[in-house]
């Protein structure tokens, strides 16, 4: 099953008299993203910037933009947001991580915001490994295999980033209102893969402790928790679904796969922090 998405005209955002039934929340305590049920479907809002009406089944999604809102920040929303979250109504796994092709094989970085999924990944694809996904990491099986399927060719950077890893004039995307990141397009200063790869290795980032890189084996229950927690889900409440769900998020964390990774935030150190992941990555699976 795939998403038709629909955009409309902009319109003020009504006032809604239901209490959402779950949100997501800024650093600041505001409200990022209101979750409401509705008889067809749900109402996802962004406060300000856009409302998202999905089907109950995620086949069709469509949006309207607040009046002061652009039309890229809107579809921005719909495909690092709301896309993942109409996938995961069709019984798909998507995790907040990113991942990027080393070898022919998909190498996936998992992580609360902060923890350097986009700068890992772009350190990564901007010395020729091509980028799977910036965020929104869809699984699916193919052909007996665990596989990444890649998303849009795109990828979102501090300035901090940018400065150390692109040079020239990089292509970008439209400004988004909603963020001080810029959004970069694949090209001459990053690879993309528009191809499905088989999932290698996933790697769970640490909070930057570390004097040194170091990667250990996850444990099985951390693993859980962790997939468990950087998953997309847009209605939880659904017992049957969520049921294959965690299923699903079982199998997968019983795979030798998982590690976790730490390492110091210093761009001077991404080259030795890509070696030592290639390394590992290319190592045998015990």
């Amino acid at each position: 099953m795939t998403v038709t998405y629909l955009e409309h005209a902009g319109r003020s955002q009504r006032v809604v008299l239901d209490r959402p039934y779950h949100q997501w929340t800024l650093p600041d305590g505001n409200p990022w993203t209101l979750f409401f049920r509705q008889p067809n479907g749900y109402l996802l809002r962004f406060p300000g910037l856009a409302d998202f009406e999905v089907a109950r089944d995620g086949s069709r999604v469509q949006s309207w933009a607040a009046p002061e809102a652009a039309a890229s920040t809107v579809r921005h929303l719909y495909l690092n947001q709301v896309l993942p979250l109409a996938l995961s109504r069709q019984g798909k796994l998507v995790l907040h991580a990113s991942a990027v092709d080393i070898g022919g094989q998909a190498v996936a970085f998992v992580g609360e915001s902060g923890r350097g999924k986009s700068t890992l990944a772009a350190s990564f694809a901007t010395s020729g490994a091509g980028l799977l996904t910036d965020d929104g990491l869809l699984l699916e099986w193919i052909e007996g295999e665990l596989s990444v399927v890649p998303s849009h060719p795109s990828i979102r950077l501090w300035q901090d980033s940018q400065e150390a890893l692109l040079s020239g004039e990089p292509a970008m995307a439209p400004a988004l209102t909603y963020t001080a990141k810029t959004r970069f397009l694949a090209g001459a200063d990053f690879s993309y893969c528009d191809q499905p790869r088989p999932l290698r290795r996933v790697y769970f980032l640490g909070p930057g402790e570390a004097i040194s890189p170091v990667i250990r084996r996850a444990k099985p229950a951390t693993t859980l928790i962790e997939l468990v927690r950087n998953s997309f889900l847009l209605d939880i409440g659904e017992q049957e679904m969520l049921g294959q769900h965690f299923g699903e998020i079982t199998t997968i964390a019983n795979m030798p796969i998982h590690y976790d990774l730490d390492f110091p935030r210093r761009f001077a150190d991404l080259p030795l922090l890509r070696d030592m992941i290639i390394q590992h990555a290319n190592s045998p699976t015990p």
